[in-house]
């Protein structure tokens, strides 16, 4: 799948889940007798103990149901039992029944299910992370951690996925693999397909694409020799190539259902992943009906860290997927290569766009727009990016037409795309594709050539912020900064399941391809994510995410700011603390612990009811005694608020990871207009684990500053830890 349309799947056909029953399935208008798919979350009885029986279990969710479908043994009512992601049932039901279920007393929530959308060679070297004298050398591979996926699936036979040289899984390891043919190893050591029902047999195999993609961008082993229709050649690796892979498929190619979801991230739960990469994410939401904010609170419970992709509705404001604090939500960004397609046009202008397929170059030829009613037979065609681009290219190529030339729209900049085309083709940048049309419109015979000049490493400026990649601020905590940071995003070449470009015969178990969205940054950061934990195994979430954001960088070695798609500065709404900056993760001095009695304290200041914040946080009661805390309080690695408060002090504790005996001393950079102060001004530590609390007062004039950006930082003689600062 691709940028745009493919990949955000912003035209999806819904399709009901797999019933077990014989009755009509819809996931749209539940009116009259036609059924929805429900999802429903019960507070447990006093009684209730974790270690009940599936059988007693699932008894007990039949008291939940109308009485007729409570009858319907030996035959199961029930899509997927839940009990580690959330307390509660997936269930057929019309919206009467639905109804019925909300007037019984321990039923917290009633959701109908919706639709969800899914939002590498040289990653790993722009990253700094070489197996000879780069970062993996000392900060490990990954080895011992297991990395669980909610996603498409996963190519079971791809040589990304071989175990030569894997360890045996470690033995907190409770999931299984037993599909039949389909044979695991130490690399993937098992999952579940959960599309259809909890007892699907099925290996969850990867019928898309996206779930290999993203798998093998998280933990695939060494791969030399890897490229994408031989553009970007080099040696393949995930970010954690030592690192174990489960994979719950959860999504097809119409998306993913919430009911499924939430059964993926049971499962893994239960099998006991410690990373939980989840490249999918819908509209935001208020917490209590998110489905994924529900089930990673269950999963940071447990210690488990979530990588979330950030969403791919940029580059426009507040428009993120996956905000709630408990998780990294990820943004995307571009490294410095690029698939060169030159676009030389009859006036003699050249542009230099993008295509994974470098083919003999196209002599030039007419040149015109694709309009559906003119015969392009022989011509070259210039196309508005309405769709997936690998597949405008088939039907130009169908129709006739010898090359396209994909038009970047207004809105995109300078990201260019290198797709595995089937025709010769350059993706152009908005600014080349502005003077592209033009030139169409007012040249009498305008014509136009491709020439293909191979991959180049170095020759653009990176990391820039993908368009496409969503902004904050939050909608649903606009107090806590989003995203929490930025990773490679954009033409990452990782495993595939299917022969791409113009030949689709053959073996593929070899096969890569580059795609782009947060759905590709996403995995990166759970694979860095892995190394950390592997290194410090007792680590809390919190902790992990907090040495990702406080090392990240925000500048270019020539100490300019990082840009963003119009090349214009990024502000913290678009990179979250920065660019991620592996080398630097494991050992990054101080950390900002969170723990859950915390999340729920900041939950209660929210505003949310004792209800909403039970059926989040699985915990009863907890806001009726009248202590919370403000946004801004919660122990976060960043600080943002709201420009007509016109002051904040809040407290922050740290906690010493790096040398016992440790000095650090803070540096202030903010505007002129915001007084700002930290107290005290220097932090003294004679043991591992000492915290120290400190308070950061600001002040600003509410009635002319609309935004402010800035940072802390605590530095010693080894690291910088620095936090950034908004005011919105």
């Amino acid at each position: 799948m691709e940028m745009r349309t493919s990949l955000l799947l912003t035209s999806l056909v819904l399709v009901g889940l797999l019933s077990h029953t014989t009755q009509a399935i819809t996931h749209g208008n539940c009116e009259g007798s036609s059924r929805c798919t429900y999802i429903v979350r019960v507070r447990p009885p006093p009684n209730f103990s974790m270690d009940m029986s599936p059988m007693n279990l699932e008894d007990w969710y039949r008291s939940f149901l109308p009485p007729r479908m409570a009858r319907s043994k030996p035959q199961s009512p029930f899509i997927h039992t839940y009990r580690e992601a959330i307390l509660g049932f997936a269930v057929n039901l019309t919206k009467d029944e639905a109804g019925y279920i909300k007037t019984k007393d321990e039923v917290l929530m009633v959701y109908q299910d919706n639709l969800i959308p899914l939002l590498t060679t040289h990653t790993p070297d722009f990253l700094s992370l070489r197996p000879n004298g780069g970062a993996w050398n000392s900060l490990g591979m990954g080895e011992g951690i297991i990395i669980g996926l909610l996603d498409t699936g996963i190519d079971f036979a791809h040589t990304s996925f071989d175990d030569a040289g894997m360890a045996t899984p470690p033995a907190k390891w409770r999931g299984s693999c037993k599909f039949g043919s389909v044979q695991c190893n130490k690399k993937l050591i098992g999952g579940k397909s959960l599309i259809g029902g909890e007892n699907n047999p099925e290996a969850p195999q990867d019928d898309v694409g996206h779930g290999t993609h993203t798998a093998s961008t998280a933990a695939g082993r060494f791969v030399q020799g890897a490229s994408v229709l031989g553009s970007g050649n080099g040696t393949a690796a995930g970010m954690a190539p030592r690192a174990h892979v489960a994979m719950y498929k959860v999504c097809n190619a119409q998306g993913c259902y919430g009911a499924d979801i939430v059964a993926g991230m049971e499962a893994a739960i239960a099998d006991g992943v410690d990373i939980l990469s989840i490249s999918l994410g819908g509209r935001p939401q208020a917490f209590h009906e998110d489905i994924i904010a529900i089930g990673s609170f269950s999963a940071m419970k447990k210690g488990i860290f979530v990588s979330c992709s950030a969403g791919n509705s940029g580059p426009f404001p507040s428009t993120l997927s996956n905000e709630e604090p408990w998780v990294l939500t990820v943004g995307a960004s571009t490294m410095d290569r690029q698939m060169k397609a030159i676009v030389k046009l009859g006036d003699g202008r050249s542009f230099v766009g993008e295509s994974a397929y470098q083919p003999s170059n196209l002599a030039s030829l007419p040149l015109m727009f694709e309009d559906g009613s003119v015969n392009i037979t022989g011509k070259v065609v210039a196309s508005e990016l309405e769709g997936s681009q690998v597949e405008i290219g088939q039907f130009i190529k169908d129709t006739g037409g010898a090359g396209v030339i994909l038009l970047g729209a207004e809105d995109s900049g300078h990201t260019t795309f290198a797709a595995a085309h089937v025709l010769p083709a350059s993706y152009l940048n908005s600014p080349d594709a502005a003077a592209v049309r033009q030139y169409i419109k007012t040249s009498n015979k305008p014509t136009a050539s491709i020439i293909f000049n191979g991959t180049s490493l170095g020759t653009t400026l990176a990391p820039v912020v993908a368009y496409f990649s969503s902004r904050g601020p939050s909608t649903a905590s606009p107090g806590i900064l989003k995203p929490d940071i930025i990773g490679p995003g954009v033409n990452v070449i990782a495993a595939w399941p299917f022969n791409v470009g113009p030949n689709t015969v053959g073996e593929h178990d070899k096969v890569f391809n580059s795609i782009s969205g947060t759905s590709m940054s996403a995995p990166h950061l759970s694979g860095i994510a892995a190394i950390i934990k592997s290194a410090h195994p007792d680590w809390s979430p919190a902790a992990i995410k907090s040495a990702i954001m406080t090392t990240a960088y925000v500048v270019y070695d020539n100490k300019k700011p990082i840009l963003d798609e119009k090349l214009s500065r990024a502000g913290h709404f678009t990179i979250g603390a920065g660019h991620v900056n592996p080398s630097a993760v494991v050992n990054p001095g101080l950390v900002y612990d969170t723990d859950v009695e915390q999340y729920i304290l900041y939950l209660c200041g929210l505003g949310y009811t004792d209800s909403e914040v039970e059926i989040i946080t699985h915990q009863k009661g907890i806001c009726n005694n009248g202590t919370k805390i403000a946004e801004a309080e919660l122990n976060y690695p960043s600080i943002a608020t709201r420009a007509t408060a016109g002051k904040l002090v809040v407290n922050r504790t740290v906690t010493n990871v790096g040398d016992a005996v440790s000095s650090y001393t803070v540096e202030i950079d903010m505007p002129k207009e915001v007084q700002a102060a930290v107290s005290p001004t220097k932090l003294e530590f004679t043991k591992a684990k000492e915290t120290k609390t400190f308070t950061v007062s600001l002040s600003w004039d509410g009635s002319k500053i609309k935004n402010a950006e800035g940072s802390f930082k605590w530095v010693s003689s080894k690291h910088v830890v620095r936090s950034p600062i908004v005011i919105f």
